[in-house]
């Protein structure tokens, strides 16, 4: 379908078609973070610290051997397939640029590459960990500042990298675009070197364009991809604004910020990373972004001992003595669990948690909040006669909302509920095959009147007062 690219505002593919791009993140394959192998702090959190500890257990002689095999059985095209499968069109692929310069990582992207050609889905090259680091954190493998932006050397070794993968895919579709650098410059650091991030993606884009006509450049807002102000003018008409959500209200208020910079740019939106949360604030969380033509990426597709990911890596018995030696230190244990963990990475081998899937895919079975109903305004989302919103979530929807927010990690009940006056009505969309059929079970305090259209759920009031809860979805025969 020809190269995706920005047009009038949004994507559209190589015959002007209309694009939303829905897919995972690959996180921990080709830049391991401690908190998907289940390691607390103090103990190791960043690629190189995990090296450290993998070393110490296995010894300098086999250490390359693991991180071979690890890369080899982390991701496989069997995980591609799944993905695909599941209605996703696109991954994200994290990169620390020291597996590109020491180790095999454009084998590795290249297999990646033909993995999702052959399953119809883009890839994101996202460079995760750039060198010296963009963040002074432990996500990209930084020493503690962001030395990307303290040494010339850094930014130097950055537009090479950026040009040299360029070269390498200008001509791949498959490639959707290129995430110039994740989130870039937290904290303090948004105000300290705004003007060098700038002057930076300037740099990055005149590089790529040297050597790359063809592919979408994504640029990233500062502050975990959450401030947009250094985006004040347009640097390549084919590029994408990214941002980050975790842990703050699903609702549109909370991403407006976002709205008005990608409409005054003309450029499209992108939620690259979310995700880490229930249920009830996935399901909500990702009907905001489709009712709003925001394409998006959960985070991430597969870690150890989860309840979060759409993959949960079982961890083999003896796990447990690693993650205390890796935080507390003391007597060093075998390091077999480690070798055993290898074979346990493996698709076939992981916990599959389909509810994890079908709550950002919208797809029964389902419980959805009282809360998730669609964002598509009066008239299509909910009707009411009087209504008090809840300060702080969903302000702009007019339904009242009790309860007191809680979109905070860990997970936990929300505690908000929908307030229905008589006649008022709220709609939930969800997605379901043409030839499926499905029941619908709501939790209320008083009866209500369920009409169903389609993939759209109707719920009226038909007293006075009636407080909703949530309703349930399963597919029948």
């Amino acid at each position: 379908m020809g190269f995706l690219r920005a047009e009038n505002g949004r994507l559209v593919d190589g015959e002007g078609n209309p694009v939303l791009l829905r897919g995972v993140g690959l996180g921990n394959w080709l830049l391991p973070e401690g908190y998907m192998w289940k390691f607390e702090p103090p103990g190791p959190q960043s690629p190189r610290e995990i090296e450290a500890l993998v070393a110490d257990l296995v010894g300098p002689n086999r250490e390359a051997e693991f991180w071979r095999l690890f890369r080899e059985r982390f991701i496989t095209e069997a995980d591609i397939a799944v993905i695909a499968d599941e209605g996703m069109n696109h991954v994200r692929l994290p990169i620390n640029w020291r597996v590109l310069t020491e180790h095999d990582g454009f084998r590795l992207i290249d297999s990646l590459i033909e993995w999702c050609r052959r399953h119809g889905l883009w890839v994101v090259l996202d460079l995760h960990g750039a060198p010296g680091g963009q963040t002074g954190t432990n996500i990209d493998d930084s020493l503690g500042t962001p030395a990307l932006f303290e040494e010339k050397r850094n930014q130097e070794l950055t537009v090479r990298l950026w040009q040299q993968l360029a070269e390498r895919y200008r001509d791949e579709p498959t490639v959707a675009g290129y995430d110039l650098l994740n989130e870039p410059l937290p904290n303090d650091y948004q105000y300290r070197y705004a003007d060098q991030l700038v002057a930076l993606y300037k740099d990055l884009t005149s590089a790529i364009r040297e050597v790359d006509p063809h592919h979408l450049i994504i640029y990233e807002g500062t502050h975990w991809a959450t401030n947009f102000s250094i985006f004040t003018e347009v640097w390549d008409p084919n590029s994408m604004l990214q941002f980050h959500k975790y842990w703050s209200p699903p609702d549109r208020p909370s991403i407006q910020r976002f709205l008005d910079v990608s409409q005054r740019l003309n450029l499209p939106l992108y939620m690259g990373e979310g995700g880490e949360n229930s249920l009830a604030w996935l399901q909500t969380a990702f009907q905001l972004y489709e009712d709003l033509g925001i394409g998006w990426n959960f985070w991430p597709w597969k870690k150890i001992d989860t309840l979060t990911s759409p993959c949960s890596v079982d961890p083999p018995a003896g796990w447990k003595s690693i993650v205390d030696y890796a935080r507390d230190g003391g007597d060093r244990p075998a390091d077999t669990a480690l070798w055993e963990l290898l074979e346990l990475v493996d698709l076939s081998r992981c916990t599959y948690r389909t509810p994890v899937i079908n709550a950002i895919m919208r797809r029964p079975p389902l419980v959805i909040p009282a809360i998730g109903f669609s964002f598509r305004g009066p008239g299509v989302s909910y009707r009411t006669n009087s209504a008090r919103p809840l300060p702080g979530f969903r302000e702009d929807d007019q339904v009242t909302i009790t309860g007191t927010p809680y979109f905070e990690f860990p997970p936990g009940d929300h505690g908000l509920h929908v307030s229905l006056g008589q006649g008022d009505w709220v709609a939930y969309e969800f997605t379901l095959d043409s030839h499926a059929r499905v029941k619908v079970n709501v939790t209320s305090d008083q009866p209500v009147s369920v009409e169903l259209t389609g993939g759209t759920v109707r719920i009226t009031g038909i007293a006075p007062q009636t407080r909703l809860d949530a309703l349930e979805l399963i597919p029948v025969p």
